[in-house]
């Protein structure tokens, strides 16, 4: 039996924050942000992705990890608000990846 703790995908992830979200009685953090609204999930993945930012520019890279942590449960918690999959998301990667990234950046809507 391993000692090190159990490897989580963003799928795992992602049907966590579903289950979570769905589940009725309750204490749920995850249920309680949703419940919030898009809006306090967006500001809650802005804050971690500046505390991510911070993390990396820093000397600690266990903050850094964490940091990542935090970014990527409230990136589910958001895609999650939001009805979007992760499938949506990688066939978006998936899109992109069939051209350079300079032509997919000038590919874009400008506004």
């Amino acid at each position: 039996m391993s000692d090190s703790p159990a490897r989580v995908t963003l799928e795992d992830l992602a049907a966590i924050v579903a289950r979570r979200a769905a589940a009725e009685g309750e204490a749920s953090y995850t249920r309680a942000l949703i419940a919030k609204g898009v809006a306090k999930c967006a500001q809650k993945l802005g804050e971690e992705a500046v505390e991510t930012a911070l993390a990396a520019v820093g000397t600690d890279t266990k903050a850094v990890i964490s940091e990542t942590a935090d970014l990527l449960y409230h990136l589910a918690v958001l895609l999650q608000a939001r009805g979007v999959s992760l499938d949506d998301v990688y066939a978006e990667l998936g899109r992109r990846t069939n051209q350079s990234g300079l032509e997919e950046k000038a590919s874009r809507p400008k506004g």
